[in-house]
């Protein structure tokens, strides 16, 4: 599961922060060891980084190439966030390869450097998994009500997949995410959908979730922002994929594309997970 630093409002991943502070050594150490032999520091770091992140990218749309075919303007949306780095660090030592080839003055520093990014990314990522909290039952102990006047109990739907997707009406991303999370939600029925909204009215959520088609049953209120806030989610939009076990499995801070999402409901679609139904709604209460 993605791990992330919070500074206030602000969500970034840990994992990507790791990948720039990578970057940004690598760079240094290929500028002064150009330097040494008596060149100039060159192009080389950036050109290297541009060739890795489009690859990345490449990797990413070939993976989800139906879902980037259905919407072909979001490839170049990169803030739902895919990428495949396996497949940029591939591209970045096929750049070192062609420099050795053509004996580039240039290719021991740029190699020099790859080797100084990989070893920081590679130590990030082992550092993030040693320190990463045990699996365990995530599905918090908190309840509202839906839209359709009965209560949602989160910890009463284990047993199958749920999304959580916090949000609000007056968020810009959130709204277009709505057609790709309410698709999602039409072709698996297996895997429950929620969208907890944060903070606002129930005539103004109604009002939204009747105009975008959202169902009553999946919309829930919560006035107060206590869910997001409890779990240390502020920014909007979040969306949480826990797996049939109520197991925190990944979280999205950010607008979500149809291939974002598809990448994390593979990670709580298994088979291998026994749908359980979930236990009927209690009557209405307040939430908590």
């Amino acid at each position: 599961m993605e791990r992330m630093l919070h500074l206030g409002p602000l969500v970034l991943p840990w994992a990507l922060l790791i990948m720039l502070a990578g970057w940004q050594l690598g760079v240094w150490v290929h500028e002064r060891l150009s330097v040494r032999r008596g060149l100039a520091p060159g192009p080389h770091g950036w050109r290297m980084a541009l060739v890795a992140l489009l690859a990345a990218r490449l990797g990413f749309v070939l993976r989800y190439t139906g879902e980037y075919v259905a919407a072909p303007w979001s490839i170049i949306n990169i803030r739902d966030g895919g990428w495949e780095p396996w497949a940029g660090l591939g591209a970045a030592l096929l750049y070192c390869t062609v420099l050795w080839l053509r004996r580039s003055p240039w290719r021991r520093p740029a190699t020099a450097g790859l080797a100084t990014f990989t070893a920081v990314w590679l130590a990030g990522l082992a550092l993030l998994h040693a320190t990463a909290p045990p699996r365990v039952a995530d599905l918090p102990p908190w309840h509202g009500v839906a839209l359709d006047a009965r209560t949602v109990s989160l910890p009463d739907l284990r047993g199958q997949p749920v999304v959580v997707n916090l949000w609000a009406s007056w968020c810009p991303p959130c709204r277009r995410e709505m057609p790709v999370l309410l698709q999602a939600r039409n072709a698996k029925p297996q895997i429950r959908f929620l969208w907890v909204n944060q903070g606002e009215a129930p005539d103004v959520v109604s009002r939204f979730a009747t105009q975008h088609g959202l169902p009553h049953a999946d919309v829930v209120l919560d006035q107060t922002s206590q869910l997001g806030s409890s779990l240390g989610y502020k920014a909007l939009p979040t969306t949480l994929f826990y797996d049939g076990q109520g197991r925190l499995a990944a979280v999205r801070a950010g607008e979500l594309s149809a291939a974002t999402l598809a990448d994390n409901l593979a990670l709580i679609s298994s088979p291998m997970i026994p749908m359980i139904p979930a236990s009927p709604a209690s009557p209405a209460s307040p939430a908590k």
